[in-house]
Parts: structure tokens; sequence; C-alpha cells
């Protein structure tokens, strides 16, 4: 059994873009929809509450375009909504969550920096994740609440990139971490920047390419896969300003795209 329907994927601004770059490689054949909740970025600013509502309405959105499977691209609002998302609709949830397991295998010293949002590093979700898998490490938490917006400015080799970043990687090197997590979809944008601040003896662990074979894996499952044999088509919405939604996509998407306003 096969199924042609779109793979929904979305985010608060173009910070899920990694992720579904990745879903695009791994599924050439797939169409997919992705929305940027652009209005309302970013998420780690935002109420619980208010997370959730917005979750709430994207999906109800994505849904009302037929897709077959969600991405959560963004670790705030899987954190957050992926539990409730799961109770109210269904079809297959693919959320991203930071890297503490790869990270506490691969550490020597010990000591796990993350690099997150507020929002994401104080939820119930993320503390019993690190008390799951991270083991013996510890953790270093780092809110770095520059970087999304520097990332939605389109400003990834700016000096005030560079700047910010240095303020939040040099503390946790300081501290004695060995391993930093990129625990926000936006930083992905950042990370040579991130792992050049960071220097050689650093790993930087990000999370897009798990989460698209995570993606591949539960179509497979589920029978959701589709047997087209033409190139997927890749529609974007977003909800804020048109013009810069259409400069990030041009810089940041490799292949053909149709941008449309919701």
């Amino acid at each position: 059994m096969t199924d042609s329907r779109p793979i929904g994927v979305f985010d608060s601004g173009i910070g899920g873009l990694p992720i579904a770059q990745k879903i695009r490689e791994l599924l050439p054949n797939e169409k997919l929809i992705y929305v940027a909740d652009t209005f309302y970025a970013p998420y780690g600013e935002k109420s619980e509450d208010t997370i959730l509502q917005r979750s709430l309405a994207v999906v109800d959105f994505l849904m009302s375009q037929d897709v077959k499977a969600i991405v959560v691209a963004c670790n705030t609002a899987t954190m957050v909504s992926i539990k409730t998302l799961r109770e109210r609709y269904d079809l297959p949830f693919i959320g991203v969550e930071p890297g503490v397991k790869p990270a506490a295998i691969h550490t020597k010293t010990g000591v796990i920096g993350v690099l997150a949002t507020e929002k994401t590093l104080t939820s119930h979700a993320f503390d019993a994740l690190a008390k799951r898998v991270a083991g013996n490490a510890h953790m270093e938490i780092q809110p770095s609440p520059k970087l999304v917006r520097l990332v939605e400015a389109l400003k990834l080799e700016s000096e005030e990139a560079v700047k910010a970043v240095e303020e939040y990687v040099h503390p946790l090197i300081d501290k004695g971490a060995d391993t930093i997590i990129l625990g926000c979809t936006h930083f992905a944008h950042l990370s040579p920047i991130i792992e050049k601040v960071a220097g050689e003896k650093v790993s930087v662990i990000s999370t897009e390419l798990a989460v698209a074979k995570e993606t591949v894996r539960r179509l497979k499952t589920e029978h959701l896969l589709s047997d087209s044999s033409q190139t997927g088509t890749t529609e974007f919405f977003s909800n804020g300003d048109f013009n810069l939604f259409q400069e990030q996509i041009q810089k940041l998407w490799s292949t053909g795209a149709q941008l449309l306003s919701f």
C-alpha cells in the first residue's frame, strides 16, 4: 500500500528548513508542504499556551491540505505541544528533541553544553529527556535568544552572529563542555560559526538527519510512502513578511519551490 499525499513540516519560521531539506534528500519523490508560522515567531519567547494554540492552528491548516504525516520541526513546539497533537489527531507526528542521547555517548569530559530557547530548556519534556538519557553526564544549559532572530533576518555570516555565538558558546567551553547540542532547529543555519567558535576539540550535535531518518522509518512502518517516480513538489506557506520569506527560501532552499501565504 502506498500514499501520494504530502508530508507536512512546520516551524515558527525557517528553522525547520534543514530538516525539510534532509527529508527531501532521503525522499525525493514525496510532496512536501512547509509552514512557517512567522507572524508568531519566535515560539521560544511565547507562553506555553500560545505555543500550543499556534501548533494546533498550524496543524489544522496542514490537515486541510490533506497531509499524511506531520513533522514538528521545532524543538520548542515539540517539547510543549506534541503530546497533545498526538492525542488529538489521527496521523503520525514526528518531533525533534535535543540530541542528548548521542551527546551523552560522545562526551569525554562528562560535560554537555546545550544551546536552546528558554522555553525548551525550562520545559518538563526537556527535563524528563535529560533525566532519561543523559546518564552521568552533566548538562550546562545556555538560553540563546539572539540566535533565532539573527537566522530569521538571514544574518548567518554576520559579525553580529559571530559575537552572539561567542557570547553563548564560550561560557559552555569554560565550564568544560566538549560536546554542544544545538537544541533549536534554527541553530543548524549557524553551524559553521558555532563549530568555528567552539573549536576542533568540541563536537557540535544537531538532529536534522536523525529526524529525517525517523520520518522515513515512520512512513515505511505505516505504509505511507509514495510510489511516484516523479520528483516531489515543495510548497512553502508563511503568514509573515512575504518578501522576506521569498528571500529566505531563495537563499536557503536548493530546489524548486512554490511560495504561498496562509
